[in-house]
């Protein structure tokens, strides 16, 4: 769970009311005996172990969704070292603020020996170059960073900074681990809702960790909210219905221009060329509900049908475009069954990425080889001048041809022989296999009878 970045000393500690501080931040884990579900990521891991125990705790990068314990096990490592702890959000902290802190640590390390652990949360939000500013105090000692990102930090954050740091990727939370986190809840009288005699039915716990997707906060926000409802209305049980009306529908972990919408699509994509219709249909509804624009889900499939299906279905383009404008006639829901549709034919059909192959092969030509000349017998000719210097000499117009080509070399001469498309025995392409061999043996017959005459 993550919230506030640091506890008010125990004198001052708010009391755990219902009607003051947030549930989700009274139910914060205090050691590590009571966290779920990140444990044997922190606890376990050597490095940290290790660090904690011989107070020199490396810095390091919690990685990973809201509401998994990144700012809590951040907390509780600066109990249990000796290190002066500083907490910063980079939401509402700036860079100038942070080279203060760094500043009076390094003085403080000078005349006291005394070392800082500077929490940054969401540190994606400062940009990379002010990301440099943490280097040389990391490097010197006189800070040990913990940094809390919901986003890749290999695209967010700089490699240098990101050399001298662990990454700890802490996972959503399962449903029985917040089932867990919500009974707690429910029979705690010192922090928790005990002191209001409700309960909460096993189906209703469940529902609630399957609408808090992972996130131990949005659980229990939603926990408070449901049994605020149902005491309001004169009920001490919590069921099913209670939830579903309170709630009003999964909150999804999704960012349009993040890692989960790259993840996302990846699924979709993998899942279409798998042959895997359900898999396909899924991730398309998933990414739906999660707000992404159904027009990117339209491109994405018009480039599949290209990509990954090509010449073995030739229709799968079509199908994709037809779904593509389908979608700009109705617009949503209506809309998106076109789309449902395309996704399942394109999970059914052959499968072909010789065109993708083909392009690929082409355009490395075009940059390792020399322009070379277009072909004398290829160019257009519209003057006599253009006729005088040669240009379409030898040219055979293949429809006045028995065979219907006209035995032309059509590559430049340093290239003559190159094959770029190579056909896949799969679906119509099979066919167009055949097709392309006949054309190739015509193609030489004609060039022989040429020659001979």
């Amino acid at each position: 769970m993550a919230g506030p970045l640091f506890d008010p000393p125990a004198g001052e500690r708010p009391p755990a009311d219902p009607r003051g501080t947030p549930l989700a931040d009274r139910m914060r884990p205090r050691s590590f005996d009571e966290v779920l579900g990140q444990v044997e990521l922190v606890v376990v891991d050597g490095l940290v172990r290790r660090g904690v125990a011989d107070d020199r705790l490396p810095s390091l990068v919690f990685w990973g969704p809201p509401g998994t314990g990144k700012t809590t096990i951040a907390r509780i490592l600066a109990g249990v070292i000796s290190f002066r702890f500083v907490p910063f959000s980079a939401v509402t902290s700036g860079i100038k603020e942070v080279k203060q802190v760094m500043a009076d640590a390094s003085r403080l390390r000078r005349a006291q020996g005394q070392r800082t652990l500077l929490f940054v949360d969401e540190m994606h939000r400062f940009n990379r170059a002010q990301q440099d500013a943490f280097l040389p105090y990391v490097e010197r000692g006189d800070i040990v960073l913990i940094g809390a990102t919901t986003e890749n930090p290999s695209f967010e954050l700089n490699a240098a900074l990101l050399s001298r740091c662990r990454v700890l990727a802490l996972r959503p939370l399962g449903t029985a681990e917040l089932v867990a986190i919500l009974r707690g809840a429910l029979v705690d009288e010192e922090r928790g809702l005990g002191r209001l005699g409700v309960s909460c039915q096993p189906e209703a716990l469940e529902e609630l960790a399957q609408l808090a997707s992972g996130d131990a906060r949005r659980a229990l926000n939603l926990l408070e909210l449901v049994v605020g409802d149902s005491l309001a209305a004169g009920s001490t049980t919590v069921d099913a219905a209670a939830v579903e009306r309170a709630a009003q529908g999964k909150t999804l972990v999704y960012d349009k221009s993040g890692e989960e919408h790259f993840n996302l699509i990846s699924a979709l994509h993998k899942s279409l060329r798998e042959s895997d219709p359900d898999a396909a249909v899924y991730w398309l509804a998933r990414m739906l509900a999660a707000g992404e624009d159904p027009l990117y889900l339209a491109r994405r499939m018009v480039r599949f049908a290209s990509e990954d299906v090509g010449l073995a279905d030739p229709q799968a383009l079509p199908q994709a475009l037809a779904a593509w404008d389908a979608y700009q006639r109705l617009g949503s829901p209506e809309g998106e069954l076109a789309l449902a549709q395309a996704a399942l034919y394109l999970a059914l059909a052959p499968k072909s990425n010789s065109a993708y192959e083909a392009l690929g092969a082409a355009r490395r030509t075009v940059e390792e080889s020399p322009a070379e000349p277009v072909p004398a017998a290829l160019r257009n000719a519209p003057t006599r001048l253009m006729r005088e210097l040669g240009y379409g000499k030898g040219y055979v117009y293949a429809h006045d041809t028995e065979e219907g080509v006209g035995g032309l070399d059509c590559l430049p001469d340093g290239l003559r022989g190159r094959r770029f498309y190579r056909p896949h025995d799969t679906g119509y392409e099979a066919e167009v296999g055949r097709r392309l061999e006949r054309f190739r043996e015509l193609r030489s017959h004609a060039q022989r009878k040429s020659s001979a005459t």
